[in-house]
Protein backbone atom coordinates (compact mmCIF):
# COMPACT_ATOMS: atom_id res chain seq x y z
CA UNK A 1 0.00 0.00 0.00
CA UNK A 2 1.51 2.86 -1.25
CA UNK A 3 1.67 6.87 0.99
CA UNK A 4 -2.05 7.68 -0.57
CA UNK A 5 -3.19 4.16 0.69
CA UNK A 6 -1.86 4.72 4.15
CA UNK A 7 -3.60 8.29 3.84
CA UNK A 8 -6.92 7.66 2.72
CA UNK A 9 -7.04 4.84 5.25
CA UNK A 10 -5.64 6.94 8.28
CA UNK A 11 -9.01 9.42 7.38
CA UNK A 12 -11.29 6.20 6.82
CA UNK A 13 -10.44 5.31 10.29
CA UNK A 14 -10.68 8.68 11.81
CA UNK A 15 -14.11 8.88 9.88
CA UNK A 16 -15.31 5.95 11.67
CA UNK A 17 -13.92 6.43 14.97
CA UNK A 18 -15.46 9.66 14.75
CA UNK A 19 -19.07 8.10 14.02
CA UNK A 20 -18.43 5.68 17.37
CA UNK A 21 -17.76 8.55 19.25
CA UNK A 22 -20.75 9.81 20.03
CA UNK A 23 -22.61 6.43 20.48
CA UNK A 24 -19.71 4.87 23.14
CA UNK A 25 -20.46 8.29 25.35
CA UNK A 26 -23.86 7.56 25.33
CA UNK A 27 -23.98 4.22 26.65
CA UNK A 28 -21.00 5.38 29.13
CA UNK A 29 -23.20 8.19 30.42
CA UNK A 30 -26.74 5.26 30.02
CA UNK A 31 -24.38 3.13 32.50
CA UNK A 32 -22.99 5.21 35.24
CA UNK A 33 -26.50 6.68 35.76
CA UNK A 34 -28.05 3.39 35.61
CA UNK A 35 -25.04 2.18 37.72
CA UNK A 36 -25.39 4.97 40.23
CA UNK A 37 -29.17 4.49 40.42
CA UNK A 38 -29.09 0.72 40.75
CA UNK A 39 -26.44 1.48 43.66
CA UNK A 40 -28.76 3.45 45.50
CA UNK A 41 -32.17 1.55 45.05
CA UNK A 42 -30.55 -1.62 46.34
CA UNK A 43 -29.33 0.43 49.14
CA UNK A 44 -32.27 1.89 50.04
CA UNK A 45 -34.02 -0.89 50.08
CA UNK A 46 -31.81 -2.97 52.30
CA UNK A 47 -31.88 -0.49 54.55
CA UNK A 48 -35.64 -0.30 54.22
CA UNK A 49 -36.07 -4.44 54.33
CA UNK A 50 -33.10 -4.89 57.16
CA UNK A 51 -33.89 -7.97 58.22
CA UNK A 52 -33.45 -9.56 54.99
CA UNK A 53 -30.74 -7.64 53.79
CA UNK A 54 -28.62 -10.02 51.66
CA UNK A 55 -32.23 -11.10 49.83
CA UNK A 56 -33.28 -7.53 49.19
CA UNK A 57 -30.16 -6.71 47.78
CA UNK A 58 -30.15 -9.57 45.07
CA UNK A 59 -33.50 -9.15 44.40
CA UNK A 60 -33.32 -5.80 44.05
CA UNK A 61 -30.11 -5.88 42.11
CA UNK A 62 -31.71 -8.77 39.45
CA UNK A 63 -34.25 -6.38 38.87
CA UNK A 64 -32.17 -3.48 37.91
CA UNK A 65 -30.66 -5.65 35.36
CA UNK A 66 -33.84 -6.78 34.49
CA UNK A 67 -35.23 -3.50 33.53
CA UNK A 68 -32.35 -2.14 31.36
CA UNK A 69 -32.79 -5.48 29.15
CA UNK A 70 -36.64 -4.68 28.90
CA UNK A 71 -36.04 -1.35 27.83
CA UNK A 72 -33.69 -2.43 25.31
CA UNK A 73 -35.94 -5.63 24.06
CA UNK A 74 -38.77 -3.32 23.52
CA UNK A 75 -36.72 -0.57 21.58
CA UNK A 76 -35.53 -2.90 19.37
CA UNK A 77 -38.37 -5.32 19.09
CA UNK A 78 -41.66 -3.55 19.55
CA UNK A 79 -42.95 -4.09 16.71
CA UNK A 80 -41.88 -7.95 16.56
CA UNK A 81 -43.33 -8.50 20.12
CA UNK A 82 -46.98 -10.07 20.83
CA UNK A 83 -49.15 -7.29 22.00
CA UNK A 84 -49.91 -8.71 25.27
CA UNK A 85 -45.83 -9.50 25.72
CA UNK A 86 -45.14 -6.11 24.60
CA UNK A 87 -48.06 -4.63 27.26
CA UNK A 88 -46.53 -6.85 30.09
CA UNK A 89 -42.93 -5.84 29.47
CA UNK A 90 -44.23 -1.60 29.18
CA UNK A 91 -45.98 -2.14 33.16
CA UNK A 92 -42.90 -4.45 34.24
CA UNK A 93 -40.87 -1.24 33.45
CA UNK A 94 -42.68 1.28 34.53
CA UNK A 95 -43.39 -0.39 38.17
CA UNK A 96 -39.74 -0.98 37.98
CA UNK A 97 -38.72 2.48 37.58
CA UNK A 98 -41.31 3.21 40.83
CA UNK A 99 -39.57 0.58 42.61
CA UNK A 100 -36.19 2.26 41.83
CA UNK A 101 -37.36 5.65 42.72
CA UNK A 102 -38.81 4.26 46.24
CA UNK A 103 -35.49 3.01 46.65
CA UNK A 104 -33.29 6.07 45.36
CA UNK A 105 -35.97 8.19 47.88
CA UNK A 106 -35.64 6.28 51.12
CA UNK A 107 -31.54 6.31 50.76
CA UNK A 108 -31.63 10.24 50.02
CA UNK A 109 -34.23 10.40 53.02
CA UNK A 110 -32.47 8.48 55.01
CA UNK A 111 -28.96 10.17 54.57
CA UNK A 112 -31.18 13.64 55.18
CA UNK A 113 -32.40 12.41 58.50
CA UNK A 114 -28.97 11.32 60.01
CA UNK A 115 -27.70 14.83 59.08
CA UNK A 116 -30.37 16.71 60.35
CA UNK A 117 -30.41 14.70 63.78
CA UNK A 118 -26.86 15.83 64.04
CA UNK A 119 -27.93 19.16 63.61
CA UNK A 120 -30.79 18.56 66.06
CA UNK A 121 -28.27 17.67 68.75
CA UNK A 122 -25.99 20.50 68.21
CA UNK A 123 -28.58 23.19 67.79
CA UNK A 124 -30.32 21.53 71.07
CA UNK A 125 -26.79 22.54 72.61
CA UNK A 126 -26.52 25.48 71.97
CA UNK A 127 -30.02 26.28 73.02
CA UNK A 128 -29.27 24.74 76.81
CA UNK A 129 -25.84 26.32 77.09
CA UNK A 130 -27.83 30.04 76.32
CA UNK A 131 -30.24 29.20 78.79
CA UNK A 132 -27.15 28.85 80.93
CA UNK A 133 -25.57 31.96 79.51
CA UNK A 134 -28.57 33.89 80.09
CA UNK A 135 -28.25 32.91 83.58
CA UNK A 136 -24.84 34.08 84.54
CA UNK A 137 -25.43 36.48 82.48
CA UNK A 138 -27.56 38.06 85.09
CA UNK A 139 -25.71 37.08 87.65
CA UNK A 140 -23.21 39.15 86.48
CA UNK A 141 -25.77 42.15 85.94
CA UNK A 142 -26.84 41.62 89.59
CA UNK A 143 -23.52 41.87 91.10
CA UNK A 144 -22.89 44.34 89.53
CA UNK A 145 -25.82 46.58 90.90
CA UNK A 146 -24.51 45.77 94.14
CA UNK A 147 -21.23 46.36 93.76
CA UNK A 148 -22.38 49.93 92.80
CA UNK A 149 -24.82 49.89 95.77
CA UNK A 150 -22.01 48.78 98.08
CA UNK A 151 -19.49 51.46 96.35
CA UNK A 152 -21.81 54.31 96.74
CA UNK A 153 -22.86 53.32 100.50
CA UNK A 154 -19.07 53.63 101.51
CA UNK A 155 -18.83 56.99 99.80
CA UNK A 156 -21.28 58.48 101.75
CA UNK A 157 -20.19 56.87 105.16
CA UNK A 158 -16.47 58.38 104.13
CA UNK A 159 -18.13 61.93 104.77
CA UNK A 160 -19.10 61.48 108.17
CA UNK A 161 -17.65 63.72 110.42
CA UNK A 162 -17.27 63.86 114.64
CA UNK A 163 -20.21 66.64 115.56
CA UNK A 164 -20.10 69.33 118.44
CA UNK A 165 -22.35 68.60 121.42
CA UNK A 166 -23.01 70.71 124.59
CA UNK A 167 -22.63 68.55 128.07
CA UNK A 168 -23.26 69.64 131.83
CA UNK A 169 -19.64 70.96 133.47
CA UNK A 170 -20.59 72.72 136.94
CA UNK A 171 -17.11 73.87 136.40
CA UNK A 172 -18.05 75.92 133.61
CA UNK A 173 -20.08 79.53 134.31
CA UNK A 174 -22.89 78.33 132.03
CA UNK A 175 -23.16 74.90 133.46
CA UNK A 176 -22.50 73.76 129.72
CA UNK A 177 -19.46 72.61 128.15
CA UNK A 178 -19.04 72.05 123.81
CA UNK A 179 -17.33 68.86 123.23
CA UNK A 180 -16.88 66.26 120.40
CA UNK A 181 -18.86 63.44 119.56
CA UNK A 182 -17.18 60.01 117.88
CA UNK A 183 -19.96 57.36 118.11
CA UNK A 184 -21.35 58.79 114.77
CA UNK A 185 -17.80 58.60 113.28
CA UNK A 186 -17.05 55.17 114.99
CA UNK A 187 -20.38 53.79 114.25
CA UNK A 188 -19.51 54.60 110.17
CA UNK A 189 -16.04 53.17 110.47
CA UNK A 190 -17.91 49.91 111.20
CA UNK A 191 -20.07 49.95 108.81
CA UNK A 192 -17.41 50.88 105.84
CA UNK A 193 -15.26 47.90 107.02
CA UNK A 194 -18.55 46.04 106.81
CA UNK A 195 -19.12 46.67 103.46
CA UNK A 196 -15.99 46.48 102.46
CA UNK A 197 -15.75 42.90 103.46
CA UNK A 198 -19.37 42.47 101.54
CA UNK A 199 -17.48 43.79 98.46
CA UNK A 200 -14.93 41.33 98.35
CA UNK A 201 -17.46 38.86 98.81
CA UNK A 202 -19.69 40.06 96.14
CA UNK A 203 -16.57 40.42 93.79
CA UNK A 204 -15.55 37.05 94.19
CA UNK A 205 -18.95 35.91 93.45
CA UNK A 206 -19.18 37.65 90.65
CA UNK A 207 -15.62 37.11 89.14
CA UNK A 208 -17.11 33.25 89.66
CA UNK A 209 -20.09 33.88 87.36
CA UNK A 210 -18.07 36.22 84.93
CA UNK A 211 -15.98 32.97 84.10
CA UNK A 212 -18.24 30.90 83.63
CA UNK A 213 -20.29 32.97 81.01
CA UNK A 214 -17.44 33.34 79.33
CA UNK A 215 -16.29 29.53 79.24
CA UNK A 216 -20.13 29.16 78.26
CA UNK A 217 -20.01 31.78 75.35
CA UNK A 218 -16.51 29.85 73.68
CA UNK A 219 -18.42 26.73 74.02
CA UNK A 220 -21.09 28.11 71.93
CA UNK A 221 -18.91 29.88 69.26
CA UNK A 222 -16.86 26.38 69.23
CA UNK A 223 -20.28 24.54 67.84
CA UNK A 224 -21.39 26.89 65.77
CA UNK A 225 -17.98 27.36 63.84
CA UNK A 226 -17.05 23.54 63.62
CA UNK A 227 -19.88 22.08 62.97
CA UNK A 228 -19.94 20.77 59.48
CA UNK A 229 -23.55 19.68 59.80
CA UNK A 230 -24.59 23.29 59.80
CA UNK A 231 -22.66 24.23 57.20
CA UNK A 232 -24.29 21.35 55.57
CA UNK A 233 -27.44 22.68 55.89
CA UNK A 234 -26.59 26.36 55.29
CA UNK A 235 -27.95 26.17 51.62
CA UNK A 236 -31.19 24.71 53.09
CA UNK A 237 -31.45 26.65 56.17
CA UNK A 238 -31.63 29.68 53.88
CA UNK A 239 -34.46 28.62 51.37
CA UNK A 240 -35.98 27.70 54.60
CA UNK A 241 -35.64 31.54 55.92
CA UNK A 242 -36.19 33.01 52.63
CA UNK A 243 -39.24 31.33 51.22
CA UNK A 244 -40.52 30.18 55.12
CA UNK A 245 -40.97 26.86 54.39
CA UNK A 246 -39.84 24.23 57.05
CA UNK A 247 -36.62 22.14 56.05
CA UNK A 248 -38.80 18.86 55.90
CA UNK A 249 -40.42 20.09 53.07
CA UNK A 250 -38.11 21.94 50.85
CA UNK A 251 -35.91 18.19 51.37
CA UNK A 252 -39.10 16.60 49.95
CA UNK A 253 -39.44 18.54 47.03
CA UNK A 254 -36.07 18.63 46.29
CA UNK A 255 -36.05 14.67 46.77
CA UNK A 256 -38.78 14.25 44.50
CA UNK A 257 -37.18 16.32 41.79
CA UNK A 258 -33.89 13.61 41.97
CA UNK A 259 -36.63 11.14 41.49
CA UNK A 260 -38.23 11.80 38.96
CA UNK A 261 -35.20 12.58 36.70
CA UNK A 262 -32.94 9.77 37.74
CA UNK A 263 -34.30 6.46 36.49
CA UNK A 264 -36.18 8.10 33.89
CA UNK A 265 -32.54 9.29 32.41
CA UNK A 266 -31.30 6.22 32.82
CA UNK A 267 -33.78 4.30 30.96
CA UNK A 268 -33.75 6.91 28.39
CA UNK A 269 -29.79 7.32 27.89
CA UNK A 270 -30.16 3.07 27.24
CA UNK A 271 -32.88 3.78 24.71
CA UNK A 272 -30.94 6.66 23.07
CA UNK A 273 -27.72 4.11 23.19
CA UNK A 274 -29.41 1.24 20.94
CA UNK A 275 -30.69 4.72 18.57
CA UNK A 276 -27.33 5.82 18.23
CA UNK A 277 -25.67 1.81 17.80
CA UNK A 278 -28.47 1.16 15.50
CA UNK A 279 -27.49 4.48 13.22
CA UNK A 280 -24.27 3.02 12.82
CA UNK A 281 -25.09 -0.58 11.32
CA UNK A 282 -25.87 0.01 7.61
CA UNK A 283 -28.86 -0.79 5.52
CA UNK A 284 -28.23 -3.61 2.69
CA UNK A 285 -29.49 -2.39 -0.44
CA UNK A 286 -31.22 -5.13 -3.20
CA UNK A 287 -27.77 -5.31 -4.90
CA UNK A 288 -26.35 -6.71 -1.33
CA UNK A 289 -24.26 -3.64 -1.15
CA UNK A 290 -23.85 -1.32 2.06
CA UNK A 291 -25.66 1.98 2.67
CA UNK A 292 -24.53 3.92 5.45
CA UNK A 293 -26.68 6.37 6.92
CA UNK A 294 -24.32 9.35 5.72
CA UNK A 295 -25.22 7.89 2.04
CA UNK A 296 -21.60 6.28 1.44
CA UNK A 297 -22.04 2.89 -0.25
CA UNK A 298 -19.70 -0.31 0.68
CA UNK A 299 -19.13 -3.27 -1.35
CA UNK A 300 -18.51 -5.95 0.62
CA UNK A 301 -15.53 -8.22 0.48
CA UNK A 302 -17.09 -11.27 -0.01
CA UNK A 303 -19.80 -9.37 -2.82
CA UNK A 304 -16.25 -8.27 -4.77
CA UNK A 305 -15.49 -9.92 -8.27
CA UNK A 306 -14.08 -13.10 -8.03
CA UNK A 307 -11.24 -12.00 -10.18
CA UNK A 308 -7.31 -12.44 -8.79
CA UNK A 309 -4.84 -11.33 -10.65
CA UNK A 310 -3.05 -14.49 -10.68
CA UNK A 311 -6.02 -16.23 -12.50
CA UNK A 312 -5.53 -12.83 -15.51
CA UNK A 313 -2.06 -14.20 -15.48
CA UNK A 314 -2.48 -17.86 -16.51
CA UNK A 315 -5.69 -16.76 -18.70
CA UNK A 316 -3.49 -14.48 -20.74
CA UNK A 317 -0.45 -16.80 -21.12
CA UNK A 318 -2.70 -19.06 -22.40
CA UNK A 319 -4.44 -16.78 -24.94
CA UNK A 320 -3.47 -14.91 -28.56
CA UNK A 321 -2.08 -11.43 -28.34
CA UNK A 322 -5.35 -9.61 -28.16
CA UNK A 323 -6.73 -11.64 -25.42
CA UNK A 324 -3.02 -10.54 -23.46
CA UNK A 325 -3.51 -6.86 -24.34
CA UNK A 326 -7.00 -7.36 -23.28
CA UNK A 327 -6.18 -8.75 -19.51
CA UNK A 328 -3.70 -6.17 -19.39
CA UNK A 329 -6.03 -3.66 -19.67
CA UNK A 330 -8.70 -5.73 -17.36
CA UNK A 331 -5.84 -6.07 -14.41
CA UNK A 332 -5.03 -2.38 -14.52
CA UNK A 333 -8.68 -1.61 -14.27
CA UNK A 334 -8.90 -4.31 -10.99
CA UNK A 335 -5.98 -2.25 -9.35
CA UNK A 336 -7.77 0.92 -9.95
CA UNK A 337 -10.89 -0.48 -8.69
CA UNK A 338 -8.85 -1.71 -5.51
Amino acid sequence: MDSRGHFFYIVKMLTRLKKVTLPVLIALSALSVSGSAAFYSVYGLSKLFAGAQLQVIIMAGSLEVSKLVIASLLYQYWDSLNKVLRTYLTAAAFVLVLITSMGIYGFLSAAYQETYSTYTVSEKRIDFLEQKEAFFSEDVSRYDTELERISTTINELSKARATQIQVRDTSSATGLRTTVSTAELRLAQERIASEEANRKEVQAKRTVAADSLQSIQIQILEIESNSEVAAELGPLKYISEVTGWEMSRIVNILLLIIIFVFDPLAISLVIAANFAFAQLRPDETLYGELQHKDGTIEVPKEKELPYEEEEVDDAVKKSNPRLKRLGKKFKNLLRKNR
